[in-house]
């Protein structure tokens, strides 16, 4: 079986250094939980917060989304739409951050632990089936 690129290790929130764990305890699909995660990986058994508030950095990931998808939305609407009222904006732009927060929350966590972490992939943890 071959193993998942660091890419699709971070966009299926999985753990940097065995790239098999999870690192959230539920779906997307359940959103009242969409942000608890695992404190270890059930793999490897790393430790998902190398050090306590670790992940507020994981804020300017999100925040960097947020703004990424306020332009795109934006973009949509004028040139599909014709350029609607100011209100239309007003509801939709704040209705899509909203919609995509659980997404764009775990997201930018992963992409946190993987980049800034220090935690390599190390195949001698992966669990062989």
């Amino acid at each position: 079986m071959p193993q998942k690129t660091q890419f699709q290790a971070i966009v299926a929130y999985k753990c940097p250094r065995c790239r098999e764990g999870d690192m959230f305890k539920h779906s997307l699909v359940k959103i009242r939980q969409f942000d608890q995660m695992n404190k270890n990986c059930p793999v490897c058994n790393l430790h998902f917060e190398p050090e306590p508030g670790f992940y507020f950095g994981a804020m300017y990931i999100s925040y960097a989304f947020s703004v990424a998808l306020f332009v795109t939305v934006a973009l949509i609407l004028y040139v599909v739409f014709g350029d609607p009222d100011l209100w239309v904006y007003a509801v939709a732009i704040p209705s899509a951050v909203v919609i995509l927060l659980p997404g764009t929350f775990r997201l930018s966590r992963s992409i946190f632990l993987h980049v800034f972490g220090g935690i390599g992939y190390d195949p001698d943890y992966v669990v062989k089936k």
